[in-house]
């Protein structure tokens, strides 16, 4: 059974930090590409960052570039997605998925997380 587990999520400043964990099961992790969506009410769920499965080249969004670093532990089946200098416009859901390949659809998805930058 797959599983893709998000934790992390929450409410912070702007300005602030947030540390995304993704953890998957039920299929071979170190063979996929990893991403990051979000989404936000109303509006369709965008990319904000991938990280591929064999040599770690990390794509991101113009939004998030130098903001935002993907990473990933194939020992631990873990994906990871670390937030800094967050800004009112990152709240959304985040979605943790898994492709074959970084330009391709996603084929598992997680459930979730609730990010919000508010004061």
């Amino acid at each position: 059974q797959v599983q893709l587990v998000e934790s992390g999520g929450g409410l912070v400043q702007p300005g602030g930090s947030l540390n995304l964990s993704c953890a998957a099961s039920g299929f071979t992790f170190s063979n996929y590409a990893m991403k990051w969506y979000r989404q936000v009410p109303g509006e369709e769920r965008d990319m904000v960052a991938c990280i591929s499965d064999i040599v770690d080249i990390t794509y991101y969004a113009d939004s998030v570039k130098g903001r935002f670093t993907i990473s990933r532990d194939n020992l631990k089946n873990t994906v990871y997605l670390q937030m800094n200098s967050l800004k009112s416009e990152d709240t959304a859901v985040y979605y943790c998925s898994a492709g074959f390949v970084c330009q391709g659809q996603a084929r598992y998805w997680g459930q979730g997380t609730q990010v919000t930058v508010s004061s």
